[in-house]
């Protein structure tokens, strides 16, 4: 390792964000020249009223829209090829998700593919994709995964059971729009797992590995570059912000303040862990939802507490300034209780929003632990970045604590 590995911060081409915004796809496509742009989205999406905006925002700006509704909760790797045929069917100018991360990742791996062809297996890993895709725009309707401003694509492997990963700096959309207007309709449960997914970004870029204490040759290229201070800055507001909306979005779903704060605390989560790097609670998540089917939201989130206990002896200072951000009064307090009670403050959000606190409310038995612990130390892109790294016995340790 060496204290000269330097950092840098990426993030989509351009980013639109407020009410109505929208429109600016009309702009989009009138400047870029898009005549047919697929659309991805998913059945329950396709239904509502802000697919038909969508498609006449892209008609008013001469654009086609051609409509793939086959998107999928956490998608797997058929879902990706199943699009990515109608890609190469339809020859888009351009691609469109629209939805969730899960029909994001799908937007994002079929600009891929229709580029560049093969499978979506061939992809798989860090820096695989050879060049730029096809103009690739995103519009999230949940308020969680950033997948707007980040430049990675999950799919399911049903095969093995596990979730796997495309990272690539290509991946970052050409275009991002938050438009807090679409999350109105958001259900309660997906607004309470994919906001304590933005938690889970937020608090995972805050604790991890620095950028100079990664173990890597100064220029050795890496999906992350660690935590960096403007990955801090944009993490602290995130917190901040799921703070003082999260229950709200989640209580009152038509509290605009609290839906546009939220979908403001997404996005700059996903754009301080798409730098930063997130780690172990997503390393021991990817297992668990390839095999119990959870949300990838409800993993993290259940997950979480455990972690930040797990890491406390290493972090204890970052611990204490995110209890802060979660509002707590830490005067007077030691740097030990400071942590403890950010630990006990995320339990506590946890609860309120309804996700489940223990894994075998989700069917894990204790059986299934090492073959667990087993899948997630192998993700070793994300044990690089946790700031300790465990052997297989501390993760099972920690499976059976959230058991």
């Amino acid at each position: 390792m060496s204290s000269l590995r330097h950092w840098s911060f990426s993030t989509s081409t351009q980013l639109a964000f407020g009410w109505g915004s929208v429109r600016e796809l009309t702009a989009a496509v009138r400047r870029n020249g898009w005549r047919r742009v697929l659309v991805i989205t998913d059945p329950g999406i396709a239904r509502l009223s802000m697919t038909e905006r969508v498609i006449e925002s892209l008609r008013g700006g001469g654009g086609e829209a051609i409509l793939f509704d086959g998107g999928e909760p956490e998608p797997s790797v058929a879902a990706a090829s199943r699009c990515i045929e109608v890609a190469r069917t339809s020859q888009p100018d351009a691609i469109l998700g629209l939805g969730g991360g899960s029909n994001l990742d799908l937007a994002k791996m079929t600009a891929v593919v229709a580029r560049h062809g093969g499978t979506p297996q061939d992809y798989f890993g860090f820096d695989k994709v050879p060049g730029p895709l096809l103009p690739l725009i995103a519009i999230p309707t949940t308020a969680g995964t950033g997948s707007e401003v980040s430049h990675s694509s999950v799919l399911t492997d049903t095969d093995n059971a596990v979730k796997v990963s495309t990272q690539s700096r290509y991946l970052r959309p050409a275009l991002a729009i938050i438009d807090p207007d679409f999350t109105l309709s958001c259900p309660r449960k997906v607004t309470a797992d994919s906001g304590i997914d933005a938690l889970t970004h937020a608090i995972e870029a805050y604790t991890n590995t620095r950028s100079q204490d990664l173990a890597l040759a100064i220029d050795e290229p890496f999906a992350y570059e660690g935590k960096n201070p403007l990955c801090d800055l944009f993490a602290e507001r995130a917190i901040r912000l799921i703070h003082r909306s999260l229950v709200r979005a989640v209580e009152t779903p038509a509290d605009r303040t609290a839906r546009e704060e939220m979908a403001l605390a997404a996005t700059l989560a996903g754009m301080a862990f798409s730098n930063s790097g997130v780690a172990l609670v997503h390393a021991m998540e990817y297992p668990l939802g390839g095999a119990v089917h959870c949300t990838h939201g409800e993993g993290n989130g259940l997950l979480l507490p455990h972690v930040m206990r797990y890491l406390r002896s290493v972090r204890v200072r970052e611990l204490g300034e995110i209890a802060g951000f979660l509002g707590v009064d830490t005067r007077g307090v030691t740097a030990e209780e400071a942590a403890d009670a950010a630990i006990l403050a995320v339990d506590s959000l946890r609860e309120q929003i309804g996700v489940p606190g223990r894994l075998s409310q989700l069917g894990v038995t204790r059986e299934m632990l090492p073959q667990l612990a087993r899948k997630a130390a192998g993700i070793t892109r994300l044990m690089l970045l946790t700031a300790q790294r465990p052997a297989e016995a501390d993760i099972i340790e920690i499976y059976e604590r959230a058991l």
